[in-house]
């Protein structure tokens, strides 16, 4: 009889005040309040030769405890709940509450074993959140534009009129603290200067691809579109062919690729010509429009992969 110890595996359930965990396959369940100190206490009372901790993407909720049990050594794999709810289905497991989530996570990370990947540093945090902030307040500008053209109220047009002012101020604010960032990193200002390079990506498109996809330049063409969420899944049974669609992926990067390519169909001659070769051979418009975004961040992902190949061959062994 082997007395192997068998590897222990992590699921963890995330909410705003706690946190929900249970170790599989010895079932020891812990419910953990959301703070740095009540974390980093329970990992440390944790067992020695966890394989592995799964979680889901919770809006950011991760992010402490992904970054403590990374810290201790303990390899993490933040999954889409989708793939969660597809295994809770696969298992026909219907029942949901916190305790059972976090089982049902571990099971999972047991069972498919999801890659780990390093955690983003503060650096990359900060460079997502003015980012994702940035993108709020330009919704918030465009509602409120929209409001202003509907009011006949002098005190309300005031009131908009104040507020347009304000968040046009913030907006000028969040663009110098994203040059002050992105000056301070050599690498990150050399490759935003050179994915700008490229007809139809400006400013907002380059930082949302350094923030969104650091990975750019080192994947291959399949792996950098399903990490934006524009890998097409085919639907086919037999001699039923169903509709191709795209689905999860990064939103961000996502909304950023779709403006710079309808600027790009416009002034871009490789996508301009692509487009319409797809209309031409009666592919719908928006199904045109998807592609031509995959293409876009493609054809991005080789010329930067072509450019740290370049650098890397200049460097001495």
């Amino acid at each position: 009889m082997s007395n192997k110890r068998e590897k222990q595996f992590i699921g963890v359930d995330l909410s705003k005040e706690w946190i929900s965990v249970e170790l599989f396959p010895s079932c020891q369940k812990w419910t953990i309040d959301r703070n740095q100190e009540a974390i980093q206490e329970w990992i440390a009372k944790l067992p020695r030769g966890i394989e592995l901790a799964v979680m889901e993407a919770s809006g950011g909720y991760e992010a402490l405890p992904a970054a403590l049990l990374q810290e201790a050594g303990i390899p993490v794999a933040v999954v889409n709940p989708r793939q969660i709810r597809g295994f809770a289905v696969a298992m026909n497991l219907k029942a949901k509450t916190d305790d059972l989530d976090a089982g049902l996570i571990a099971r999972f990370a047991h069972d498919i074993h999801p890659s780990p990947k390093p955690m983003s540093s503060d650096n990359q945090n900060q460079l997502k959140e003015l980012l994702s902030r940035r993108g709020q307040l330009m919704k918030m500008q465009t509602a409120e534009k929209n409001r202003l053209g509907m009011a006949c109220d002098p005190r309300v047009r005031k009131s908009i009129q104040t507020h347009l002012e304000w968040m046009a101020q913030e907006l000028s604010n969040l663009d110098k603290d994203l040059d002050t960032l992105i000056k301070a990193s050599p690498l990150w200002k050399e490759k935003e200067d050179f994915l700008k390079n490229v007809t139809c990506v400006g400013t907002v498109t380059a930082r949302s691809l350094l923030a969104g996809i650091p990975e750019l330049g080192y994947l291959n063409r399949k792996e950098v579109a399903s990490l934006a969420g524009l890998a097409p899944f085919t639907h086919q049974s037999g001699k039923w062919q169903g509709h191709s669609f795209i689905s999860g992926g990064r939103a961000g990067v996502r909304s950023a690729l779709y403006m710079a390519t309808l600027c790009g169909i416009r002034w871009n001659p490789v996508l301009r010509t692509f487009y319409e070769r797809l209309v031409r051979c009666g592919k719908p418009k928006k199904v045109a429009l998807i592609a031509c975004m995959r293409k876009l961040l493609t054809i991005l992902n080789a010329l930067l992969r072509e450019q740290i190949l370049r650098q890397s061959s200049l460097i001495p062994a």
